[in-house]
């Protein structure tokens, strides 16, 4: 389904009983909302689940230029009005991580509850060209040169070796990302400096992460952990960045059994 909010066409997903609280799940970087298919199944059992493609992913428009965090989170605002939710609980992975700790930052009268998984609260300064040659690679040659490396920080050797179709499947998602679009929410990522506002999060917070995750480590999570108070930190083993696709069955116990005592 598509709307338009905030000035740009948005792709969403509904699933789940009309009438239920709402759960709103934010993809990371270089995906779409099919990333998560594994939890929307337990979580549609339940709640109504709203997945939506984060601005220059899948199917919601790429206008050209860098992006903001206050910008993608104005994005979810907008998208919530224009389907009448008043609130919800949000869940996003890494940079949907990033734009639920600006939207409980700003506007925690419109979030339930918030699940940071995978995700960090500060670029720090030494990363940032990393972040740039992302840009530059992506805008002068393509999302291509990007999906081994990528793939490589988001799923362990392991899983690799013996889900080649889970493999696939991401990196066909990295290469469907518009270019422009990447590179846009490159530029917003690159941007983040959140740490020192955290202890302002009052919501109830679950912090997610794989104990392999090499982009956002665990100790990005117990970062976050340490400045949201009563936030509960979960580990899940065996998994690197993209934890709800490598691990689905820790995840979306995790997730649930979390939004069963707040939802």
């Amino acid at each position: 389904m598509k709307l338009t909010a905030n000035g740009i066409s948005m792709r969403y997903e509904l699933d789940g009983p009309a009438g239920a609280p709402v759960v709103t799940l934010s993809n990371s970087l270089a995906t779409d909302l099919s990333m998560w298919d594994p939890q929307v199944p337990a979580l549609a059992a339940r709640f109504r689940v709203l997945r939506y493609d984060t601005r220059g992913h899948g199917g919601t428009g790429a206008p050209p230029g860098g992006y903001t965090l206050d910008l993608l989170a104005e994005d979810v605002r907008a998208l919530l009005r224009a389907l009448g939710i008043a609130r919800t609980h949000f869940v996003g992975l890494s940079m949907g991580g990033m734009i639920g700790q600006t939207l409980a930052l700003q506007t925690p009268e419109l979030l339930l509850s918030l699940a940071l998984c995978d995700t960090s609260s500060r670029i720090p300064p030494e990363a940032k060209p990393l972040w740039d040659e992302r840009i530059r690679t992506a805008e002068t040659r393509g999302m291509e040169p990007l999906v081994e490396p990528t793939l490589a920080r988001w799923l362990t050797p392991a899983t690799r070796a013996a889900r080649a179709d889970l493999g696939e499947a991401v990196a066909s998602m990295i290469r469907r990302t518009d270019p422009t679009g990447y590179a846009g929410c490159c530029h917003a990522i690159a941007a983040l400096d959140l740490t020192d506002r955290l202890e302002a999060i009052r919501l109830p917070t679950l912090v997610l992460v794989g104990e392999d995750d090499p982009g956002t480590p665990v100790a990005a999570s117990r970062a976050i952990h340490e400045r949201i108070k009563g936030s509960e930190l979960l580990i899940i083993r065996a998994a690197a960045h993209l934890s709800n696709l490598e691990r689905p069955a820790e995840f979306t116990q995790a997730l649930t059994g979390f939004l069963a005592t707040v939802g």
